[in-house]
């Protein structure tokens, strides 16, 4: 199932082959998503402005009638099945990708929502691995839409899905991410961006459906694993810039200073790599404070500007970017439809997002494909993406 598009027939029929036939399985569907602005900002009690897509992880599940759970991912079909049990929720290398289910049937049970049986679960996503769109936390989020509905934890919301899926892949898997992925996943609304305080988790929805403009990620084929990176490097580095910044501020988290007290205050910091990311973290909130305002008043040209703003202080203060990202964004920037572009994602690779002028987006996807693939010397992806709604229950076909 290379395809873009999901066959949902196929992978009941699939379902069929690896589990042996019996009563038909619940589907459920949980998006990706791409952050427009806010980077790194989620875990310092920051603002982000995610929205989820409309592509993500689709999945079929039958309750067990034992303890066991058996996993099966038409992505990684040469892994074949992997079984667990409901008395074994450990994390291990040789589980590979299920340790992202097992971890949220391990926080489910750990907050007292414990399934009474074991279950079989196929899965399928058309989000391209390592592209920073957020593939884990669909997966978590997909699991957890899944529990609630076939074992009855109907007191949980959506926004309790999310909270367990962070935690579990802070706890269980060992990345330590903050809540804008799983958040954007479970509570996304077709056609709307979510401005979140991730300080509170007060939110909002914006309608983003540009007039003249699309948002198009740019895929760099250059994959990451987040766990493995700098990613938890950045997160300790952040959380010491706020330990000095408490001997002479009196705040909770780096979202809580202007740009003008992070300057009057700075030098508290006495490393200077953590008041490079301090920096980041503070202008990078309040440039998405001034984004939405920018995109509520439909000034794009604003919107555009402090998204390159953001890639550069991504770049240059929090370095998470890379060679073949840069040169994307370079390209981007020197394109006369792009009116913003920036890294999104956790970076050290992944995806680009751009906003581009209807009339521009095929040149631009022409033009800096070839460009790009003569720069680094293997292609980039493109989407031009839809915005969607967050995990659901799928009807049956």
């Amino acid at each position: 199932m290379a395809e873009r598009d999901v066959n949902l027939e196929l992978m009941y029929s699939e379902f069929d082959k690896m589990y042996g036939e019996g009563p038909r399985p619940r589907a459920y569907f949980a998006p990706g998503r791409v952050n427009l602005i806010g980077e790194h900002t989620d875990y310092n009690g920051g603002h982000v402005f995610p929205c989820a897509l409309t592509i993500g992880t689709y999945g079929l599940a039958r309750k067990r009638t034992d303890r066991q759970i058996r996993f099966y991912s038409l992505n990684f079909s040469r892994a074949g099945m992997l079984t667990s049990s409901l008395d074994d929720l450990t994390p291990s290398a040789e589980a590979g990708w299920t340790n992202y289910p097992k971890g949220v049937v391990w926080a489910f049970d750990g907050r007292g929502f414990k399934p009474d049986t074991g279950f079989d679960f196929l899965i399928w996503g058309n989000i391209p691995s390592g592209s920073g769109l957020s593939s884990s936390a669909s997966l978590e989020v997909l699991t957890g839409t899944m529990l609630r509905d076939m074992y009855g934890f109907d007191s949980l919301t959506n926004q309790d899905l999310a909270l367990i899926g962070q935690y579990s892949e802070n706890n269980f898997n060992g990345m330590n991410c903050g809540i804008m992925d799983q958040f954007a996943s479970a509570m996304g609304r077709k056609d709307c961006a979510i401005f979140l305080d991730t300080n509170t988790l007060e939110y909002k929805y914006a309608d983003i459906r540009l007039p003249d403009a699309r948002i198009v990620i740019t895929n760099s084929k250059v994959k990451h694993s987040l766990v493995n990176s700098a990613y938890n490097d950045r997160r300790r580095e952040c959380e010491q810039a706020l330990a000095d910044l408490q001997k002479v501020c009196d705040i909770r988290s780096l979202g809580d200073l202007t740009e003008e007290e992070f300057e009057a205050h700075k030098d508290a910091i006495t490393d200077e790599v953590c008041r490079r990311r301090a920096k980041h973290a503070v202008y990078e909130n309040r440039r998405t404070i001034r984004a939405v305002e920018a995109l509520q008043n439909q000034d794009l040209e604003e919107f555009g500007r402090l998204l390159n703003a953001s890639h550069v202080s991504l770049r240059d203060d929090y370095e998470v970017s890379c060679p073949e990202i840069d040169i994307l964004v370079d390209l981007a920037w020197a394109h006369p439809g792009v009116l913003g572009s920036r890294i999104t994602g956790g970076g050290f690779g992944g995806c680009t997002v751009s906003i581009v002028r209807n009339d521009e987006v095929d040149s631009f996807v022409r033009e800096i494909g070839a460009a790009y693939e003569k720069k680094v010397g293997h292609e980039a992806e493109f989407y031009v993406v839809d915005i969607g709604d967050g995990a659901h229950v799928l009807a049956d076909v």
